[in-house]
């Protein structure tokens, strides 16, 4: 996903599975505490319904949504960690597994790194 874009803009937009079918709003956006570059979204999955975390990388902004390259299941029965809460390093890394992504490098100067801040937070 391109980095020059105001995290906060996701809020709201309608998020897509990799077959184009909607599976939600998008809810809130996560930024990696060591590069404040946007790394998940918690996207609303319906009426009654929860919120399940989406990578960003490498989901696509296209026209007003949100362009998540998974299939529907997969994204609804990703963990659910609840909004407007940091994540923590093992949630970060339940995500991971559960889209069977390799995990990114450690920060070089900061090994264990909380990662998860809420866009709009202040600093670390």
């Amino acid at each position: 996903m391109q980095t020059d874009i105001d995290p906060r803009s996701l809020i709201g937009r309608k998020a897509f599975d990799r077959s184009g079918h909607k599976i939600g709003t998008v809810d809130e956006v996560y930024l990696d505490d060591a590069t404040g570059v946007p790394e998940w979204a918690a996207v609303r999955t319906g009426l009654f319904s929860r919120d399940a975390f989406v990578p960003l990388e490498p989901s696509e902004l296209a026209g007003d949504g949100l362009h998540i390259p998974y299939e529907r299941a997969l994204i609804k029965d990703a963990p659910d960690f609840g909004v407007g809460r940091h994540l923590s390093p093992e949630q970060e890394l339940q995500l991971y597994r559960h889209y069977s992504m390799a995990l990114p490098p450690p920060p070089p100067t900061a090994p264990d790194t909380d990662f998860g801040r809420l866009a709009g937070e202040g600093g670390a």
